[in-house]
């Protein structure tokens, strides 16, 4: 009987270490659409996860001295169960009034001790109560080597919590479900130890039928929580996928939203594009009009690569996209061709330069929208994208920011390293050089001596190049001794956006 119980109790910590660091895991997801990916989300999580573990482990173990029974340690497990059910409400009905209104830079902190600290508290009190369980239970073993075991198995758990969630959860389950089957696990595993340590069936099945019937509240305010006049709504590998249509312009016009952002759009009615930014593609006709090879970093919608393939029939486009589902989603909502002639390749667009045997006419970036990708932003990497591009290739790359003048500035940073990797460059304002409000900004790489002047060169047709040269900034008038140069080693990327944003 002994042996039994120590099994149970060992059992007991290994779910819930794994249950852990689950939610750990999960949160970030969870913080993702309201404040990017950024190092103040992952720190503000694992902050106030560990903050609950230490907390729980110190009141679990002054507890466990005044009550060490089971009955209290899967009351315990049984309440975590109904804190996780109340974190999925909560995110529902409480996240979206307040993600949006707080800071990039606060914001995560605050909302992950709203939402994490309560279930990971509970979760923390176990593994001290689990060692005075046991040392009641096997007096003759000695309080380390009980203390050993316990840390041994609930790490253990952590450690399974962490790949499955990771490799196996987050890729092929939505976030609700998993929060849900976490909650619903420990709900379970607490019922299961009370009766089996024979507390009042009466209170036992009162308490069990609560939980459940917090359950499916929490289950009810998921299915009520999607807008069924949404097109697609799931969880990827790295961000919320949701696809819906609306009106832009006048015109009837799909959207694609990852996390937080509009990433691109397509009209239903019509072939323009959507968004300016991307009709920078164009540049295209300037720089490199007979390009055979291009490159996108980052698909979205595969907008910038469908509109090459159309303006560029002899021409080869691939594209690096990371997130799996995107290339079959862009195919079967965004008229995307499937044509040999347009390649997708499931790898990180840094990863893929460096990989790859090819040189480039054009490559085009477009991986920058709410969450900045750090590595995207450094000398390193530009130098990586200008060793693929052929003699007299161009890059072109989508940035977000705003021209304030004052330091720090993510975008006068950028500016100043890609400079120093492009000496001959060109930066435009999509809206206008002379505003500070953030905007889309096309940074312009000519791996070629040939210096474009755009107030005199004869441009193509078009309105679009018509307004061209008032949307060239003039980098002599901006003093770049201010502003770091954003390396590999250092660049505070998420510092200078979050300051950049805190002015307005």
């Amino acid at each position: 009987m002994q042996k039994l119980k120590k099994i149970l109790l060992l059992a007991t910590v290994f779910i819930t270490g794994a249950c852990v660091l689950i939610i750990e895991l999960v949160a970030t997801r969870i913080l993702s659409p309201y404040f990017g990916n950024t190092i103040y989300s992952y720190s503000s999580v694992i902050t106030v996860i560990l903050a609950a573990l230490s907390l729980g482990y110190y009141l679990g173990g002054k507890l466990a001295d005044k009550k060490p029974t089971l009955v209290w340690f899967y009351s315990i497990i049984l309440l975590s169960g109904i804190t996780v059910f109340i974190l999925q409400i909560l995110i529902i009905k409480f996240l979206p009034l307040l993600g949006y209104r707080l800071s990039l830079v606060n914001g995560p902190l605050i909302t992950s001790l709203i939402l994490f600290l309560a279930p990971a508290f509970f979760l923390g009190t176990l593994s001290p109560y689990a060692i005075k369980l046991l040392e009641h239970s096997r007096p003759e073993t000695g309080i380390g080597s009980i203390s050993g075991e316990v840390f041994f198995w609930s790490t253990l758990g952590s450690i399974s919590g962490s790949l499955s969630a990771g490799f196996l959860l987050i890729p092929n389950f939505g976030i609700s479900n998993i929060i849900l089957s976490t909650g619903l696990i420990l709900i379970i595993l607490g019922a299961v130890g009370l009766f089996a340590s024979r507390l009042d069936k009466k209170i036992t099945l009162t308490l069990t039928i609560f939980c459940f019937a917090v359950f499916l509240s929490a289950s009810i305010f998921t299915r009520l929580s999607v807008n069924r006049d949404l097109i697609y709504y799931q969880d990827g590998v790295y961000e919320r996928i949701v696809i819906a249509d609306g009106v832009e312009a006048g015109h009837r016009t799909r959207y694609l939203f990852q996390d937080r952002s509009f990433s691109t759009a397509m009209f239903l009615d019509s072939d323009d594009l959507v968004f300016e930014y991307s009709k920078y593609y164009d540049l295209y006709q300037i720089f490199s009009p007979d390009a055979k090879n291009i490159l996108v970093l980052g698909g979205g919608a595969y907008t910038v690569p469908k509109a090459y393939f159309k303006a560029l029939p002899a021409a080869q486009i691939d594209v690096s996209e990371i997130e799996p589902n995107l290339f079959e989603l862009a195919k079967q909502y965004f008229n995307v061709p499937d044509s040999p002639r347009l390649k997708n390749y499931l790898k990180d667009g840094r990863r893929f330069l460096h990989d790859s045997k090819n040189r480039y006419d054009i490559i085009f970036g477009d991986v920058f929208h709410f969450s900045i990708p750090v590595h995207f932003t450094t000398q390193e990497f530009f130098n990586s994208v200008k060793s693929k591009l052929s003699e007299n290739g161009v890059y072109i790359v989508n940035i977000i920011g705003s021209a304030n003048t004052p330091p720090p500035s993510f975008l006068y940073s950028e500016m100043k390293t890609f400079a120093s990797v492009f000496a001959n460059s060109y930066f435009f304002a999509v809206s206008s050089p002379t505003s500070t409000r953030p905007q889309n900004f096309i940074f312009v790489g000519y791996n070629s001596d040939k210096i474009i002047d755009f107030k005199t060169a004869k441009l193509p047709a078009g309105d679009f190049f018509t307004t061209l040269p008032n949307r060239l900034i003039n980098t002599e008038t901006i003093d770049f001794s201010q502003y770091p140069l954003l390396t590999d080693n250092y660049a505070p990327v998420e510092y200078l956006i979050a300051a950049t944003l805190r002015q307005y």
